[in-house]
């Protein structure tokens, strides 16, 4: 069956241009708060719980009981186990937009439907030609794009190689993640894992002797941005248009937040992409692309349609 195309309705729209924008701040916010990446992570994530947990007791304390408590606990557990390379993913990714330009952290970062297919290989289904080709092309660009960082500094380069272990770490949890959602809602599964992963990365900032409290306004105006916009508001439209298109259509406007978070860093922080480093970061957004689209046509979900990882 053929993708659904967007809607004529307004609102959802509305709800997509909302989305897009909101996932597209998560890099230069993280640029423009003074924090440490893994103190502001760990709050977004501490935050979203808060806000979670009183729906999870209104509507869905039967089942959060059963997951932590009860019959369901080894699917809790998987939702527990989530959380791990999802904590992963924010303390290699987060890090790296402040070593390398925003536009190739989040294009590296995007690689995650790559490794979310090299995942399913590994599990023992089968690739077709034309994913492989996308893959070729993905590594090619990231491979240009990181070698051109190299004549910048050897800082760029590491954030890079941050970034895409943040895009291969938010494929494990998404792989984690899509066992865990077969029987669980969206509210319990992301209240569990959100929580698991402000636990690991408090952890880290203490064995780091990284601050957790002290902050200027800017910061604390950043991490709730943070908290509203892509932790929550962007992801929760997205799924919001799920009802209405389909997930490949979402996965493929998820790639928008690449020349957005760019965009946002260069009106708002001066941070004017690197000439030579973009037709790598295009050839990675084509294979990227390639890949989602192929996925879609063999009806496999190299995407989860419900919590992608949060950049």
């Amino acid at each position: 069956m053929p993708p659904r195309p967007v809607a004529a309705d307004p609102l959802t729209t509305a709800a997509l241009a909302v989305a897009v924008c909101a996932v597209s701040s998560s890099g230069p916010l993280l640029v423009f708060a003074s924090a440490s990446a893994l103190a502001i992570t760990c709050w977004r994530n501490t935050l979203a719980v808060g806000l979670l947990a009183p729906v999870v007791l209104a509507r869905h304390r039967a089942e959060f009981a059963a997951l932590t408590i009860g019959a369901q606990r080894r699917t809790g557990l998987w939702c527990a186990l989530a959380g791990i390379p999802l904590a992963a993913h924010f303390a290699t990714w987060a890090p790296s937009v402040r070593l390398t330009s925003v536009a190739a952290a989040a294009a590296l970062g995007a690689t995650q439907p790559v490794w979310q297919g090299l995942i399913a290989k590994a599990q023992g289904r089968s690739l077709r030609p034309l994913t492989w080709v996308g893959i070729g092309i993905a590594v090619l660009g990231a491979t240009l794009a990181t070698g051109a960082d190299l004549g910048a500094s050897g800082r760029a380069v590491a954030g890079d190689l941050l970034a895409v272990a943040g895009g291969m770490t938010a494929a494990v949890y998404t792989a984690i993640g899509e066992r865990a959602r077969e029987t669980t809602s969206t509210v319990s599964y992301t209240t569990i894992c959100y929580g698991v992963a402000a636990l690991l990365l408090a952890a880290g900032c203490l064995t780091a002797g990284l601050p957790l409290y002290g902050f200027d306004a800017r910061t604390w105006s950043a991490i709730a941005a943070l908290t509203l916009g892509a932790q929550l508001l962007g992801h929760s439209m997205f799924n919001y248009s799920l009802r209405r298109i389909s997930a490949t259509t979402v996965s493929v406007l998820f790639l928008l937040e690449v020349p957005g978070a760019g965009l946002i860093a260069w009106v708002w922080l001066g941070q004017a992409p690197r000439p030579w480093s973009l037709p790598g970061l295009a050839l990675l957004l084509v294979g990227v692309l390639v890949v989602v689209l192929d996925g879609a046509r063999t009806g496999r979900r190299l995407v989860p349609s419900a919590d992608p990882a949060v950049p």
